[in-house]
């Protein structure tokens, strides 16, 4: 399953951790945002790994979920660019 990952740490250490285990389950695509291709185990996986590494008054995570057509529309403006 396609997930984009998107995070919003406060503490700059907690931000790195989060950014280290996120680069073992898929690719860093902008700052704060992960591009992921996992299976539902991977997802609970990083799911709770990441979810012990959070504050959860100060911290946030998204996970966005694509199909697999949907993931296949992806259009990337600037750089990388598949539009330009």
């Amino acid at each position: 399953m396609f997930v984009v990952v998107s995070y919003d740490i406060r503490d700059d250490k907690r931000r790195q951790k989060i950014c280290d285990e996120l680069k073992n389950y898929g690719d860093h695509v902008q700052y704060s945002v992960f591009e992921c291709d996992l299976t539902e185990e991977q997802i609970k996986e990083l799911q709770s790994r990441l979810g012990k590494l959070i504050n959860r008054r100060q911290d946030s995570i998204r996970y966005y979920f694509l199909c697999g057509r949907c993931a296949s529309r992806i259009q990337i403006q600037g750089r990388w660019s598949l539009l330009d």
